[in-house]
């Protein structure tokens, strides 16, 4: 185009975020001001977002330096952006202070902050919100229940949750749509309650989707129960035969049961259907630049450092009693070849490049496209441990932060 104005430097920041490449979208933001486009209140909700889905904490505080110096107000809708962004980056305390900062709020607000302590497994914290928010004058909606299911199904708190998914008609008037239902049989499930999250699908009344099964089928892998794989599988892969994903979580489930010959099934299905598994990668901000990295990844340019660092954190490691759970490998091969699969997971990689590039006892940040492992969540807490830092993870699922030798999220994920 010879010619762009602010709505086209807008709607392609927006459009790239919505495809999730969140990372062409800032710096088509670059542009834009190089250009001299002044963006306005629109433009900046817009890279505030991209900032959300990218999940990289220098980019949003200088989003929010440009916001101070700009004197854009803080109204409902860029502030509940803003507040969503630092939670997505990682920092609860910088969304609570936006939120605390605001004048006005609405519903969709309160559900931002609510979903904030969801997102960082603070579910005591979300359920604390909600009187505050009725006693302002603010009346839930679906978001406001969705945002406090999922909380609760973080957090473990199962009675909280079934109080509070009884309660959406009867004392509220919301009609309850399949996204709470996802969020009860999350929670039923991930408390090991399969059979009440079983007959929670059957009797529901509203139409079933590929997100509610898959929460059934992922309870059924954190408690192996492998009798309901077929029944939840079934129904996943009528819904959506061509999600790869569908099928990496059936090969898993089969995989750790050791039924190595469903296993070969499903792939070979996925074969059939061209089918590929997303690749995992690891994020890693370091002096302002993005670092990635995939599993036994030797691209990167301080790659000899790393593996070093690496073999260094395993001994030390071992010494103070962790055993590398390889369950979490799934291919039928040999004990010592799955230790060594595991040793390269990209998480594992970020996090030793984040030792030997920043200075002793600051934070290290990382972000996983996919769900942190169950080896590599055991490995984060004694790496915590032993070397005196705070590691935050953020993954498909949620927040982590490791400190001291434990997780925030006591080991419920």
């Amino acid at each position: 185009m010879p010619n762009r104005d602010l709505v086209t430097w807008t709607v392609m920041i927006g459009a790239y975020a919505e495809c999730g490449n969140a990372r062409e979208s800032l710096v088509l933001f670059d542009r834009m001001r190089e250009e001299d486009v002044v963006p306005d209140k629109v433009a900046m909700v817009t890279v505030v977002n991209a900032c959300a889905k990218m999940g990289a904490m220098h980019k949003a505080k200088l989003v929010h330096e440009y916001i101070g110096r700009r004197d854009f107000s803080l109204d409902v809708i860029l502030g509940t952006a803003m507040i969503d962004m630092y939670a997505k980056c990682g920092s609860l305390d910088s969304s609570r202070e936006i939120f605390d900062r605001m004048r006005e709020k609405n519903v969709i607000t309160w559900s931002a902050m609510i979903a904030a302590y969801g997102y960082h497994g603070k579910g005591r914290e979300a359920l604390d919100l909600f009187p505050s928010m009725l006693t302002s004058g603010i009346l839930p909606n679906r978001i406001t229940f969705v945002s406090l299911l999922y909380a609760c199904s973080h957090a473990g708190l199962v009675d909280e949750g079934l109080l509070i998914f009884n309660s959406m008609g009867d004392n509220y008037s919301v009609e309850r749509d399949v996204k709470h239902y996802t969020c009860m049989v999350d929670l039923l499930g991930r408390a090991g309650r399969l059979d009440e999250a079983l007959d929670l699908i059957e009797n529901m009344s509203v139409e079933k989707d590929e997100e509610l099964w898959g929460a059934l089928l992922g309870a059924c892998r954190i408690h192996n129960r492998t009798e309901m794989v077929e029944k939840a599988a079934k129904s996943l892969l009528d819904l959506q035969p061509q999600n790869p994903g569908h099928y990496v979580l059936l090969s898993n489930i089969f995989a750790k049961a050791g039924r190595w010959e469903d296993v070969a099934k499903i792939r070979e299905l996925m074969t059939h259907r061209r089918l590929k598994k997303i690749p995992g990668w690891t994020w890693i901000e370091v002096d302002n630049k993005t670092h990635q990295f995939s599993v036994g990844d030797r691209t990167h340019t301080r790659s000899k450092e790393i593996y070093k660092m690496l073999k260094t954190l395993l001994e030390k490691l071992e010494l103070a009693g962790y055993v590398p759970d390889t369950n979490f490998v799934l291919h039928d091969v040999d004990e010592e070849l799955k230790q060594g699969m595991l040793y390269t997971h990209s998480e594992k990689l970020a996090i030793a490049f984040g030792l030997i590039s920043t200075p002793e006892g600051t934070p290290i940040r990382i972000t996983k496209n996919l769900r942190v492992c169950g080896d590599c969540h055991t490995f984060i807490k004694y790496v915590s441990a032993i070397t005196n830092r705070l590691i935050v993870v953020r993954d498909a699922n949620r927040f982590h932060h490791f400190k001291e030798g434990a997780c925030s999220c006591g080991d419920y994920w």
